[in-house]
């Protein structure tokens, strides 16, 4: 992984293959030609090709009010 990596860390790059994955088990034709027929290793090839992104939510904080009486 490099820095210009669009996932954080390798906990974020497990997520993103195991969610493209499920996606082609459920019958997503492959984005690229894999020597593999795992769904978790075409998901992997995939990602690391360019051809997956991994889009992070904004997170919204609402803030935390504690009224004591």
């Amino acid at each position: 992984m490099t820095t210009e990596s669009p996932f954080l860390n390798k906990y974020s790059l497990v997520k993103g293959a195991a969610r493209r994955a499920r996606q082609l088990q459920s019958g997503a034709l492959p984005l690229i030609a894999s020597k593999s027929m795992k769904a978790c290793r075409v998901a992997q090839d995939e990602i690391r090709s360019g051809h997956v992104k991994f889009v992070l939510p904004e997170k919204v904080v609402e803030p935390v009010i504690d009224i004591v009486h």
